[in-house]
């Protein structure tokens, strides 16, 4: 009686072939969306974190006091260096002004200005800890007097382009000229409307604090752990701590959110392919009635009933699943190996980032073939609770 469960259960698949054939596409290509759809939203979260760590530095250790400087101290460096999950130390030095671009009557040019906060680097050292190649590239022009980089969509508003002038003012009113040396972008506009760069020598002298410093930037070894590495570095050297993931925490968080959105979404076209299977288990059992009333005569019992229509639900929510699985796989793998090219004047990116992340594909088909094994257990118990004695008399 074992061997005649599945025989039964792939005997009622067979018989239904379009609408089992259809049932299973629909759990495929749910499936498939899910999976290329997560391995998209992995791709593009991947690639926003790493553009935006090209110009924000993993940890950040600084004084208490907001806004209080403190003496470099080469020592503290060097002892920073050291340790294990550092690959690179620089100070820095930050405050915020006003910047603006002077208007020319001549050239029809209105003035501009806004907001930006200024951090000054030793361009030597600071390209160690950032992958900005501007900063490479510019590291003469910063170290100028008047030189400074601008981001992207800061210089877009204030409409300045390298070689161009722009005043800048700070909180105690203090007002010099600059020449801008370079821009940069990053894709995040927290960083690109916001961030400019001075060499940390003009920007002490700008500011007047000697050779005091806000604070020093790091390049960890391995960025995920950046908030535990700063609690421990900052209690060590009586710093206060800023990593990345703190920094930028909300960002993340909606990230995240977005993913689990459109993972829900998404799913929606696995529920309704599950209804699929069950109603094919329904329409199998209303059609099958007398044939199980016989069985049930012939000395099948209740729990066999119920094992054949479940192992129906489990053979098409399986066959779905792993189809749409390999489809999902070679869909991904295909845009990691041919990248989509975007618009380079639209998006920060230039081509579509994916990355496979093993436990969401395990998931994703766990939670597939669950749900059509739970959508084929009303209609399995609906055969299993049939009494032989009323369909037969």
């Amino acid at each position: 009686m074992r061997s005649l469960v599945p025989y039964l259960a792939w005997r009622h698949v067979r018989r239904r072939g379009l609408q089992s054939a259809l049932t299973v596409a629909g759990v495929a290509v749910g499936v498939m969306v899910l999976i290329t759809a997560l391995s998209l939203t992995n791709g593009f979260v991947d690639e926003l974190i790493r553009s935006t760590l090209k110009a924000t530095p993993m940890l950040a250790l600084e004084s208490y006091v907001p806004g209080q400087t403190i003496a470099e101290d080469p020592q503290v460096r060097q002892a920073l260096a050291g340790r294990p999950s550092v690959t690179a130390v620089a100070p820095y030095l930050s405050t915020q002004a006003l910047i603006a671009r002077r208007a020319s009557a001549s050239l029809g040019i209105s003035a501009r200005q806004g907001y930006t906060q200024i951090l000054g680097i030793d361009p030597a050292l600071e390209t160690r800890v950032l992958d900005l190649p501007v900063l490479t590239q510019q590291a003469a022009a910063l170290r100028q007097q008047d030189g400074i980089v601008l981001g992207a969509s800061l210089a877009q508003q204030l409409g300045v382009i390298p070689g161009d002038k722009v005043m800048l003012r700070d909180i105690t009113g203090h007002t010099t000229e600059l020449t801008v040396a370079g821009t940069f972008r990053v894709g995040n506009e927290l960083i690109d409307g916001l961030v400019s760069y001075m060499s940390l020598a003009n920007l002490q002298q700008y500011l007047g604090v000697g050779d005091r410093i806000t604070g020093y930037h790091l390049r960890l070894a391995d960025p995920e752990r950046a908030a535990a590495i700063g609690v421990r570095l900052g209690d060590a050297f009586s710093l206060r701590p800023v990593s990345w993931d703190t920094l930028f925490a909300s960002l993340i968080s909606q990230l995240r959110l977005q993913k689990a959105v459109i993972a829900v979404v998404v799913f929606l076209i696995v529920i309704v392919a599950a209804m699929g299977i069950a109603n094919i288990l329904i329409l199998t059992v209303a059609e099958k009635t007398e044939e199980i009333a016989i069985l049930r005569a012939l000395g099948a019992n209740r729990r066999q009933v119920l094992a054949v229509f479940t192992l129906e639900g489990l053979m098409l929510g399986t066959t779905g699943t792993l189809l749409g699985a390999l489809l999902g796989l070679g869909i991904s793998t295909y845009f990691r190996l041919q990248p989509f090219p975007l618009p380079g004047n639209l998006y920060f990116i230039t081509q579509l980032p994916v990355r496979l992340q093993v436990t969401d594909v395990l998931w994703v088909c766990a939670l597939s073939i669950g749900t059509s094994v739970l959508a084929g257990l009303f209609p399995a118990r609906r055969a299993a609770d049939l009494d032989p004695v009323d369909v037969l008399r």
